[in-house]
């Protein structure tokens, strides 16, 4: 899933769908290692489904409903052929709540809510000029974006949301940054720190860094290489720059350190 989503190309729309084939596929891996059949019983799938399922929980938000329901492939035959289990978007629970969660999210003013609801309506049943049979038949000849700018024009609402998600990338590039402050903290000096501790650390350390950007050296551009080269560079040149960046929970330092910026307090 890293490798598949960790690219430049736009693929937030395919995230749900790729998470499911995922799983199918683990699954008959395992069965068919186990040599039993798919309706049989398997202890080692139940553990590993389960871990699935609660990394997929964690890391799944509704913008990736969202995302999957406007994919116009997902309403085709030919995709909801190609597994038993399969059904389009608008027929799933899930991703319905997660659509609505979203819905009323973006649009704050109720009838606003009401139009974009009305118009995915049209766009799912296919009513309208969208039930044009070159539309319906481009839903799975045209990649999502260019379906979306070809016949989206009778949705407005949805037309614009779907151009937005249906050209976004995903990226690891945010966790692996992530990954790089944990190693940063819980280096050779260090490896004690229990987990919980560890977690608190490289989130205020993160908070510091978001902090620091009030700071003169940085609106003038002294600092800026933090931002792409992250802690790697800060340990090789300016190590200064941020005085508590290095300091642990138990130092009263940090207990000192004030924020004049009440916003700023927030954050951290």
């Amino acid at each position: 899933m890293l490798r598949s989503c960790d690219t430049d190309e736009s693929n937030l729309h395919l995230v749900y769908e790729k998470w499911d084939s995922m799983i199918e596929q683990v699954k008959l891996a395992i069965y068919k290692h186990e040599n039993k059949e798919l309706t049989q019983y398997s202890s080692f799938y139940d553990v590993v489904y389960n871990i699935l399922i609660d990394r997929w929980t964690k890391n799944h938000t509704p913008l990736h409903c969202l995302a999957h329901s406007l994919n116009p492939r997902y309403y085709c035959r030919q995709w909801l052929d190609q597994s038993p289990d399969r059904v389009a978007p608008h027929r799933d629970n899930e991703i319905c709540t997660g659509r609505k969660h979203w819905l009323r999210n973006y649009f704050a003013d109720a009838r606003e809510r009401l139009e974009a609801t009305t118009e995915f309506v049209k766009f799912s049943s296919a009513e309208g000029e969208p039930d044009q049979f070159d539309s319906l038949q481009d839903r799975w000849n045209l990649t999502p974006k260019e379906w979306w700018i070809t016949y989206g024009s009778s949705v407005p609402k949805l037309q614009s949301i779907a151009l937005k998600l249906l050209s976004q990338p995903s990226s690891s590039s945010c966790a692996e940054r992530n990954w790089s402050t944990y190693s940063f903290i819980h280096s050779l000096k260090r490896n004690r720190l229990n987990p919980k501790r560890a977690e608190d650390l490289v989130f205020i350390h993160t908070n510091l860094r978001l902090l620091s950007r009030n700071n003169k050296n940085y609106k003038e551009g002294e600092t800026k290489m933090w931002d792409i080269c992250g802690d790697e560079w800060n340990m090789s040149d300016g190590a200064d720059l941020l005085e508590v960046a290095s300091l642990s929970l138990d130092e009263p330092d940090l207990e000192a350190v004030l924020f004049d910026d009440a916003d700023d307090e927030d954050t951290v």
